[in-house]
């Protein structure tokens, strides 16, 4: 066992280093990807629920402006 450590790293140890290099980049990729979906799925969902109360707020108005109907008697069963 020497104290020093080689002046050429050894090919194994460039392959992991490589390896530990690819897997950093893949991880952030796939963090900025999930990040990506995240952020779009909350812009459509914000969209999503503005045309949601847009058209309640219509139907709410639209209902308002119509007649009420009188409500119909019930007709008691004939007597036997």
């Amino acid at each position: 066992m020497s104290a020093r450590k080689a002046a050429e790293p050894s090919p194994e140890s460039i392959a992991r280093f490589n390896r530990k290099r690819l897997a950093a980049e893949d991880g952030a990729r796939a963090l900025l990807d999930v990040e990506k979906q995240a952020t779009d799925i909350r812009k459509n969902m914000a969209r999503l629920r503005e045309l949601r109360e847009t058209k309640e707020a219509a139907d709410a108005v639209l209902s308002a402006s119509l007649p009420t109907r009188a409500p119909t008697k019930r007709r008691s069963k004939p007597a036997r």
